[in-house]
């Protein structure tokens, strides 16, 4: 299908501050074929969308979530992060099947769409149902099975990984595909972290795990290992192969170092991580240090949404007042952590994370005419700062129109509704 968006602001995120104020964007199947501005070329089109008070820009890129632990939205709030997994989310996470894990990702999904986000990396469980849910939504996915080595199913889970690559990653143009999650470094030994990194050299993917995410993580690694946990996963050669890292908050200068060498992404959660009073990764000096920081919600269970509207106001709001300092994060910076630096993070910067010919058509719309955004002296000022999900007013993913006017086209957005509910009450009683 080709059309026209017309008559709109842009924001390509192809050069620092760079703004269309009235242009057009043309799209013909899965990608972009123009963006331009002045007024479109007449005719030749199946449809022609009105860009009037709206803004187009790259669909967001969340990060680093746990898609189906919408599933467990206010279960236990307040509680350090051990005490948290070990007392309440693990027990309740052993109940879970299969069909809770699909109604889990179906319900975050609709929460990401309607709040802009176009692709997401996931580690959960029973990751077979979340492609499914990926792939019958429309949404662009980077999955993985979360890999535990300290547990009796670590090997099952290896060939489950494996068969999960083969299923999914088919095609160079696959919208779903899958890499490698071992959890952490605390719940995977080194052994079995080298047979991780073996697997993903031997089936050329990445691995998404999480890093340095509190103080009680660093302290116990250097106790062990004699390393930071940066330093620890260097020495086993994971960092040999693509690597997305959540959290990276306790985090040395030498660490830093290891990270922008090694070319590793780190997934930045900072309202997750405010929550669970894990600390403040410190994204100042690993941006400038030139490590490609996205940024990510964590799960619905210890953030407690999935809104990346509200992750970019809450990274710039952070950063400025840790370091004390108003130019910290500005908000173009925040934009592209969310759009550019998330792509790179996920290994899809050639096909996601700007507006340019070539491009897949991942792309958001969001109205700019709410009382909350006039005057407009700085759209993207607006947008960081005053900017809410509700202003998504469409969702175009791959070159389909997901979400239009804030209805959801592609599935039942009432039936997701009804079903999380259920399986969430069938859980708890389970």
């Amino acid at each position: 299908m080709s059309y026209l968006i017309k008559d709109i602001s842009i924001i390509p995120m192809t050069a620092d501050d760079y703004i269309i104020e009235k242009g057009y964007l043309e799209i013909a199947g899965h990608e972009i074929r123009q963006v331009a501005e002045g007024q479109a070329p007449e005719g030749g089109y199946e449809r022609i969308i009105d860009g009037t008070n709206l803004v187009a820009l790259p669909g967001l890129v969340n990060a680093h979530t746990h898609a189906a632990m919408t599933l467990l939205r206010g279960y236990a709030d307040d509680m350090p992060l051990m005490e948290w997994l070990e007392q309440k989310i693990w027990p309740l996470e052993a109940k879970l099947t299969g069909e809770d894990v699909y109604w889990g990702t179906m319900l975050a999904i609709v929460e990401m769409i309607r709040s802009g986000t176009t692709c997401f990396a996931d580690m959960y469980f029973f990751m077979d149902k979340a492609a499914e849910a990926a792939d019958r939504t429309g949404i662009r996915a980077l999955l993985s099975r979360g890999l535990i080595g300290v547990g009796p199913d670590g090997e099952k889970a290896l060939a489950e990984s494996r068969e999960l690559i083969r299923q999914w990653n088919k095609s160079d143009h696959g919208r779903v595909r899958f890499n490698l999650g071992p959890h952490a470094p605390y719940t995977c030994p080194p052994e079995y972290l080298r047979q991780v990194a073996d697997l993903a050299g031997e089936l050329g993917v990445g691995m998404h795990i999480h890093l340095a995410e509190t103080a009680s993580e660093a302290a116990d690694s250097l106790s062990t290992y004699g390393l930071t946990p940066v330093a620890h996963l260097d020495s086993l050669g994971l960092f040999e192969h693509p690597v997305l890292a959540a959290h990276c908050v306790h985090l040395t200068e030498e660490d830093i170092e290891i990270l922008a060498r090694k070319g590793v992404r780190v997934a930045h959660n900072p309202e997750s991580n405010m929550k669970l009073a894990s600390g403040i990764a410190p994204v100042p000096r690993l941006l400038q240090a030139g490590v490609a920081v996205a940024l990510g919600t964590d799960g619905a269970s210890s953030n407690n949404n999935l809104d990346m509207m509200q992750e970019m106001h809450s990274c710039a709001l952070l950063h400025k007042v840790n370091s004390m300092d108003p130019t910290v994060i500005p908000a173009y910076q925040a934009l592209k952590m969310a759009t550019v630096h998330g792509a790179q993070a996920l290994g899809l910067a050639d096909a996601i994370g700007t507006l340019e010919p070539g491009k897949k058509a991942d792309l958001i719309l969001v109205r700019v005419d709410g009382p909350h955004c006039i005057p407009r002296y700085d759209i993207i000022a607006n947008l960081i700062y005053a900017g809410q999900a509700s202003d998504v007013d469409t969702v175009i993913i791959d070159g389909r129109i997901i979400m239009h006017k804030r209805v959801i086209r592609t599935f039942d957005e009432e039936e997701v509704l009804e079903r999380a509910k259920y399986t969430a009450d069938q859980l708890i009683t389970r």
